[in-house]
């Protein structure tokens, strides 16, 4: 992470200011890689919200004032709305403005985008692997994105600057700048993101009532990703339906395989897995 004594942008827009879009505000104007941030939404109360924390320096809730004199567009919705909304914002941004955006899947929105635009604005994907099951820009932190990853997903047609200025953006904000297929993304998120929240889900489908008031640390732990926005993983495991089916199958795999060395009585067979399992987990540290 490192600060700019000139802004990287001097103005950016967001469209979307909860939890992470609120994030990438406070985290553009304390680095200083923009020097306006403006918070686009449908509410005003949520956005006087992300005023009131410094996430931005003004808001509104007409697209077309938020855009206004522009250079780079955030966009923070929900990922069954990024193609509509970078579309219109296309209409109404000044010449050549770089969009980009936020969300957790990334084939389909970028096949849709990845070709002209209007107003010669043009669409580059981008995923922070950051964020917590809370939302709203109450919870937003200048400093949710020091030491994550962030993912750009170019294509053949990405110009190089636009890439070289969103690679020197995230870096600002204190992220490690990976680049992607957008295949490439939804086939590795769908096992290190999807699969957890999926895996979460079911363990809190899980749960007998009666059994409730005896879970500890360790259940509340594994399941709090089962606390997540319910409309938003709706989204994400529709978009992305193919290679989170595939890694569900893969656990399941692993989750009967365990079922069965339990079962077989064999204790070496079963330590043998556990260890195996810990060095996994291990050397993610």
């Amino acid at each position: 992470m490192f600060e700019s004594k000139m802004p990287l942008f001097k103005k950016i827009s967001i469209q979307g200011v909860g939890l992470i879009g609120g994030s990438i505000g406070l985290a553009a104007l304390k680095f200083g890689a923009a020097e306006q941030v403006v918070g686009i939404g449908r509410n005003q109360s949520r956005l006087e919200i992300a005023r009131e924390i410094g996430a931005v320096t003004s808001v509104t809730t007409d697209l077309a004032e938020g855009l206004d004199g522009t250079e780079l567009v955030i966009l923070c919705s929900p990922v069954s709305m990024i193609v509509d909304f970078a579309r219109q914002c296309a209409e109404l941004c000044p010449q050549g403005t770089l969009i980009t955006d936020a969300g957790s899947t990334k084939k389909t929105m970028v096949e849709a985008l990845d070709g002209p635009m209007a107003h010669g604005c043009r669409f580059l994907g981008g995923h922070p692997l950051a964020g917590s099951e809370k939302t709203g820009a109450i919870h937003a932190k200048a400093n949710l994105f020091d030491g994550k990853l962030t993912i750009l997903t170019p294509t053949g047609n990405s110009a190089a600057d636009d890439i070289e200025r969103l690679e020197t953006f995230w870096s600002m904000l204190g992220s490690r700048v990976v680049k992607m297929t957008p295949d490439q993304h939804d086939r590795t998120l769908a096992m290190t993101s999807h699969l957890p929240h999926a895996v979460a889900v079911a363990l809190s489908m899980s749960l007998d009532a009666a059994d409730a008031p005896f879970t500890g640390t360790g259940f509340r732990s594994t399941s709090r990703l089962g606390a997540g926005d319910p409309t938003l993983w709706n989204q994400i495991f529709t978009e992305n339906r193919e290679y989170v089916l595939q890694a569900i199958d893969h656990y399941i795999g692993e989750l009967q395989q365990l079922s069965k060395t339990i079962a077989s009585g064999d204790t070496e067979a079963l330590q043998t897995l556990l260890e195996a399992a810990k060095r996994k987990r291990d050397s993610l540290d």
